[in-house]
């Protein structure tokens, strides 16, 4: 649906918008994983040997339903907001900074885009809630409100907005498949989001504030204390239904991860593999998993990122990620490396070698093969 005319529905309309296209996400194909499982284990190799690499091929298979993937284009969605809780001095950094990175993702200028540009993928920079004024024709306009509410003293969003964020989301997911992208990477900007995936992230796994916040773009010690204090006050005060993902992010999420949810959901709908990057990204996950159990089937996890709460997120998910690199950095950094890895086990599967193709007698392996079907 045009972004514009979804604007005059009505909450219901909204809601029901989203749960049809919720029931159209499809399980991955378990036939195809199990055809690719086999296949691996006649690759001119000891078995197993390629370690993860050999179960993103499997996995991968069971997502498109094809026994060899081709990552033929590859696209990061940056989502883009800011969040009113940057008024209670959790950030260290001030909320201009949002609209200021988002402008220079699209000149090549950050760290996401820079490794974007080297690896030769597609960045698309997407403001859904930016609050300060820029000039930048390069950002997608999707904005669904100059910047979210103060949590600690009101709801971030009205759930019309939250459910609006989410199927904006979707539909960026939607495009992307029409325009071809095998692989899709979920990164964000937004000051302050760290306080609001952990807040997120608190509801929904019943963690305290402590075990699950971070420093964010690097607070001392005072300012960290402060930043939980805040994040388990506006829990209590908005007592968000954890079984309810669309009312916890209406009373202490943001606009950026409501919409990074989508992405998760869309790409789901549409069989795209989607990359998880940092923390702001496995909450948004996370979410998206509450929302439709189907979907977490499409996601990889990139790396482990230095924030508490995301090892936190990732056992909820029952992921494992590719890369320790000790990063925080976010924006979907963390995706474009992760790219790469995957690029690598869609190779290993396409152009490796048979025992039969490489006339080796191969025998001697059937006991370790038994061994690893059991």
């Amino acid at each position: 649906m045009d972004f514009k005319k979804r604007f005059a529905l009505p909450l219901p309309a909204l809601e029901e918008e989203l749960g049809e296209r919720l029931s159209l996400i499809p399980e991955t194909d378990q036939e195809m994983e199990e055809q690719a499982r086999r296949y691996q284990l006649s690759l001119a190799k000891p078995p197993g040997s390629l370690g993860e690499l050999e179960n993103i091929a499997v996995r991968l298979a069971g997502m498109t339903g094809h026994l060899k993937s081709r990552i033929r284009k590859k696209r990061i969605l940056v989502l883009c907001a800011d969040n009113g809780v940057v008024e209670e001095g959790v950030s260290s950094a001030p909320q201009s900074v949002t609209a200021m990175q988002a402008c220079n993702m699209t000149r090549h200028l950050t760290g996401m885009s820079c490794l974007a540009r080297e690896f030769h993928c597609e960045c698309r920079v997407v403001d859904v809630g930016i609050a300060t004024p820029y000039h930048c024709p390069e950002i997608v306009d999707r904005r669904i409100k100059k910047g979210t509410a103060n949590l600690a003293k009101e709801a971030a969003m009205t759930r019309r907005e939250t459910l609006l964020a989410i199927l904006t989301g979707m539909d960026l997911a939607e495009e992307a498949a029409k325009e071809g992208v095998d692989l899709l990477g979920v990164g964000e900007m937004g000051i302050g989001n760290t306080t609001t995936s952990s807040a997120v992230l608190a509801v929904l796994t019943g963690r305290s504030a402590r075990e699950v916040t971070g420093r964010g773009g690097g607070l001392l010690d005072e300012a960290y204390r402060h930043k939980i204090r805040v994040i388990d006050e506006a829990v209590q005060f908005h007592r968000p239904d954890p079984a309810d993902p669309v009312e916890v992010l209406s009373k202490v999420g943001g606009l950026d991860l409501a919409a990074m949810c989508g992405v998760f959901l869309g790409a789901a709908r549409n069989r795209i593999p989607a990359v998880i990057d940092g923390f702001i990204s496995i909450v948004a996950a996370l979410l998206a998993k509450r929302l439709s159990e189907r979907a977490s089937a499409y996601f990889f996890a990139s790396h482990v990122s230095e924030e508490p709460g995301y090892l936190i997120a990732q056992k909820e998910l029952s992921l494992s990620s590719f890369l320790q690199l000790q990063m925080r950095l976010g924006e979907g950094s963390g995706c474009v490396l992760a790219f790469e890895v995957i690029r690598a086990a869609c190779t290993i599967m396409n152009e490796m070698a048979t025992f039969e193709e490489a006339n080796i007698q191969d025998d001697y392996l059937t006991e370790i093969r038994d061994e690893m079907k059991r």
